[in-house]
C-alpha cells in the first residue's frame, strides 16, 4: 500500500508538471500550489498581478524551471529547495547610455523632420509676430499667411520661404534631442512604473523637459529668429557679430559697474519669457500626446498596430511585435498606426499652441528688439505692456491662425517621426 501511495503521488505529481500552461495566464486555482510545493519563488518586480500578457510569459519562465531549467539548492533527496529568481534577458535599461544616445538621435531627427515641413509657414509667422512694417498689412486675415507667402516667393524665391531654416535645423537637432531625452528621463524618475503615472507627473515631465532643451539651445533660438525677421539675406556669421556687438550687451548697471561687460546676454533676450511659456507649451504637449494615445489605445481599438506573433514564445513577444520590457517589468504599449498618431500629435500641438502662445507673442518681439533698439534690453513686463497698449488683448494672439496651421503638424510629425524611430533603433 505504501508503495502504490508513493507510486500514486509521484504520478500525480508528473501529471500537474506535464498540464498545460496557457499563454493568457495561469491556473489560478492550481498554480500557487504547485509553486509551494516545488519550492519555486515568483520572480520579484517583473509581473503585475492585472497584467494578463505578462502572466502568460511567467507562465513560460515556471514551465522551463518545472521541466528542470536552470540550477538551484538541493537537499540530501535531490528535492528542490530553493529556485533562485530568474530574469527575463535583454531589458530595456532607460539610465544606460545606449539609450540616451538613441533617444537623442531619434529626437533630434523628428524635430528635423518636422521643422522643415514648415519653414516656409514659421518664416511668415515671424514676420507678422515682430510687426514687421512690410508685411504688417497681410496680418489679421485667414487669407493673411498665403498672400504674404506669395510675396515671398515672388521677391527672393524658394529660397525666400526657407530663409533662416539653416540655423533653425542646427537649433532643432539638440533641442529635440535634449528635450525627447530629457522627458524619457524625467518620465522614468517620477514614474518608474505604470502604476505611478499620473496626469501631474506626466505634465511636470514635459514641462521639465522643454525648460531643459531650452537652457542649452535658446541661442540658436534667437538667431534663428533674427535670421528670419531680416527681409534681405544676411550670412549667419555676419548676424552673430552683429549681435554680440550689440551695445545692451556692453552696458552694466551703476552698482555692477566692476563687472565685466556681458555681451553674451544679447543671445539671451527673452530667456526667461521663453522659459515661462515653455512650461504650458512642453507640458501641455507630452501631456495631450499621452492621453490621447491611451484614449486611443483603450476606446478606439482599430488604431493599433497588428502585434506580431514570430516571438520565441509563438505570442507576439519579439521585439519587432512587444518591444523589451524594462527593469520593472513594463513592456511597451500597443503602437498606434500612422494616422492615429498623427492625430494624437496634432490634436496635442493645437492645445499647447493655444495655451502658451500670449507669452510666444512677447517673447518673439522681445528677441528682434535688439534690432529695433540695440542699446537697451526691454523686460517682460514692459514689452507686454507695450503691446497691450498698442494693440490691446487681440495683440497678444497675432497669428494666431498661423500657429495652428504651423504648429499641429509640426507637433504630430516630430511625435509620429519620434515614435517610428525609437521603433528603428529597438529602444520602443
Amino acid at each position: 500500500m505504501a508503495t502504490l501511495s508513493s507510486t500514486g503521488s509521484t504520478t500525480a505529481l508528473s501529471s500537474r508538471l506535464q498540464s498545460p500552461i496557457t499563454t493568457s495566464g495561469i491556473n489560478t486555482s492550481t498554480s500557487v500550489h504547485q509553486q509551494s510545493a516545488l519550492g519555486i519563488q515568483q520572480p520579484v518586480g517583473l509581473i503585475d498581478s492585472n497584467d494578463k500578457d505578462l502572466k502568460g510569459r511567467t507562465a513560460a519562465m515556471l514551465l522551463g524551471q518545472h521541466s528542470g531549467q536552470g540550477s538551484g539548492s538541493k537537499d540530501g533527496d535531490g528535492k528542490v529547495l530553493h529556485q533562485p529568481q530568474q530574469q527575463i534577458k535583454g531589458t530595456r535599461d532607460v539610465k544606460s547610455m545606449e539609450y540616451i544616445l538613441k533617444t537623442m538621435f531619434a529626437g533630434g531627427i523628428a524635430g528635423i523632420t518636422a521643422k522643415t515641413a514648415i519653414a516656409p509657414l514659421d518664416r511668415v509667422k515671424i514676420l507678422f509676430q515682430a510687426n514687421n512694417p512690410q508685411f504688417e498689412k497681410y496680418a489679421g486675415t485667414w487669407t493673411g499667411v498665403f498672400r504674404a507667402g506669395r510675396e515671398i516667393h515672388r521677391t527672393r524665391g524658394l529660397r525666400g520661404l526657407f530663409q533662416g531654416n539653416s540655423a533653425t535645423v542646427l537649433r532643432i537637432f539638440p533641442y529635440a534631442a535634449i528635450k525627447f531625452m530629457a522627458y524619457e528621463q524625467y518620465r522614468s524618475m517620477l514614474m518608474p512604473t505604470r502604476r505611478d503615472e499620473t496626469p501631474y507627473k506626466k505634465l511636470v515631465a514635459g514641462s521639465l523637459a522643454g525648460v531643459t532643451s531650452v537652457l542649452f539651445t535658446y541661442p540658436l533660438d534667437l538667431i534663428r529668429v533674427r535670421l528670419a525677421y531680416e527681409t534681405t539675406a544676411t550670412p549667419y556669421t555676419s548676424l552673430v557679430k552683429k549681435i554680440y556687438n550689440e551695445p545692451a550687451g556692453q552696458s552694466r548697471p551703476r552698482h555692477a559697474s566692476w563687472l565685466p561687460e556681458f555681451r553674451i546676454a544679447n543671445f539671451y533676450r527673452g530667456f526667461f519669457c521663453s522659459i515661462a511659456g515653455m512650461i504650458p507649451y512642453a507640458g501641455v504637449s507630452f501631456f495631450t500626446h499621452d492621453v490621447m494615445q491611451e484614449f486611443c489605445r483603450e476606446h478606439i481599438p482599430w488604431t493599433l498596430k497588428p502585434i506580431s506573433n514570430d516571438g520565441p514564445d509563438g505570442g507576439g513577444g519579439s521585439r519587432r511585435g512587444r518591444g523589451l520590457p524594462d527593469k520593472n517589468g513594463d513592456y511597451p504599449r500597443p503602437e498606434l498606426k500612422t494616422v492615429a498618431e498623427l492625430a494624437c500629435g496634432g490634436i496635442a500641438g493645437a492645445v499647447a499652441q493655444t495655451c502658451s502662445y500670449p507669452l510666444e507673442v512677447v517673447r518673439r518681439k522681445m528677441q528682434v528688439a535688439g534690432a529695433l533698439d540695440p542699446k537697451s534690453f526691454v523686460g517682460m513686463g514692459e514689452m507686454a505692456r507695450r503691446l497691450y497698449i498698442t494693440k490691446g488683448v487681440r495683440g497678444f494672439f497675432v497669428g494666431l491662425s498661423i500657429g495652428y496651421l504651423k504648429v499641429t503638424p509640426m507637433i504630430a510629425i516630430s511625435f509620429t517621426v519620434y515614435e517610428r524611430m525609437k521603433t528603428l533603433l529597438e529602444i520602443n
